[in-house]
């Protein structure tokens, strides 16, 4: 299997989302840099969207603390912030239980949670505040979150892990104060779901994941099919993907997202139309520009772009920043930087460490 793809494969997600089993540490501290406590709240200035694009970068939940960085395209770390790691969850030691990383975007802030299940917000001026609490983290139960482009609205999916599986709930509710808050789906099995995202503010976008897994062969672990629901009922409107027949091969963009059936690539609006198909004859991370027009294929040699551009050698993008910039995670071995489809000699190093957790905006 392809080294980049196994390392990688199982921190396909959402805005970007990941499992929290990479190792990374925290961002160099050039930027403003907020931590992260249970206690009181801080200020929470009116959300405004972002005039720019900008990249997040997420450290690694290994260590006791972990990192969030904002990442403007000539590579600054607009901000930073830190908070507890959530503890390792296993589905009751017998299997790893796939989570995704503790962060959400909207078009204004990256969300982020401790160890406490405290959830709070970091924009690209360093503001930050604590906006809401989840249940919090155990190690066999974990909350995942998404939060809306308006920065109204939760999606809140709690899973508690056994033996063979999970019991899945689903609520969502009103950012500021939880009220309005409505439980709308519960399941148990095989299978659970991670919050995504939202396209739009009418529609909630959900991740089918297993439950827990030992790894084996690619994309085992991570998204395997995207869920277009009604954020009041849960009613699908959508499917993305298959599990079976064409599982998703990257985080979804405000254009859509790819799915792969073992020789083909599909690229899928968000009604799950097929827009276009191309051949792709082994399984590889591929990733779709926010407007559609360009697919970034993640290989061993490095990004190539499909549509426009040429190639990176060794850069190993996980995101989209603008439709013209990827960002690639790393650590203390593998620095970040941002590549250029357009100008592929351009590369800039990013002074943060981390793997992608999505993109400002982040609406779908």
């Amino acid at each position: 299997m392809l080294l980049v793809l196994a390392a990688a494969i199982a921190a396909c997600g959402g805005s970007g989302p990941s499992t929290a089993t990479s190792h990374t540490s925290s961002p160099a501290r050039t930027s403003p840099v907020v931590s992260v406590s249970a206690s009181g709240p801080a200020p929470t200035p009116s959300a405004r969207p972002v005039s720019q694009p900008y990249g997040v970068l997420v450290g690694s939940q290994a260590a006791a603390t972990y990192a969030v960085s904002l990442v403007a395209t000539d590579g600054t770390v607009a901000a930073s912030g830190e908070a507890s790691s959530p503890p390792v969850v296993t589905c009751a030691n017998a299997a790893g239980a796939p989570v995704p990383l503790p962060v959400s975007t909207s078009n204004s802030r990256a969300y982020f949670m401790d160890a406490g299940g405290v959830v709070r917000f970091l924009a690209p001026g360093g503001e930050s505040g604590r906006a809401t609490t989840v249940p919090a983290p155990t190690s066999s139960r974990r909350a995942s979150f998404a939060v809306s482009p308006d920065d109204q609205r939760i999606a809140v999916v709690v899973a508690d892990y056994n033996a063979t599986g999970a019991s899945t709930r689903l609520y969502v509710e009103d950012l500021n104060g939880g009220g309005n808050h409505l439980d709308i789906f519960s399941e148990s099995g095989a299978r659970t779901l991670w919050p995504i995202g939202w396209h739009g503010i009418q529609n909630l976008v959900v991740g089918v994941v297993p439950s827990c897994t030992q790894g084996g062969g690619p994309f085992c672990c991570g998204i395997q099919e995207l869920h277009v629901v009604d954020p009041a009922t849960a009613t699908r409107r959508f499917t993305l993907g298959g599990i079976t027949t064409c599982p998703v091969v990257g985080p979804p963009s405000a254009a859509g997202v790819i799915c792969w059936d073992g020789s083909t690539s599909k690229v899928l609006s968000w009604t799950g139309a097929t827009i276009r198909t191309y051949p792709m004859p082994g399984p590889a991370l591929q990733y779709l520009s926010p407007n559609g027009t360009v697919v970034a294929v993640v290989d061993n040699t490095g990004t190539n772009f499909l549509g426009g551009g040429t190639s990176i050698s060794g850069l190993y993008g996980c995101t989209w920043i603008n439709d013209q910039l990827v960002l690639a995670g790393g650590d203390s071995q593998h620095q970040p930087r941002i590549g250029d489809l357009v100008t592929p000699a351009r590369v800039v190093p990013v002074a943060a460490q981390g793997d992608c957790g999505g993109r400002l905006p982040g609406g779908l």
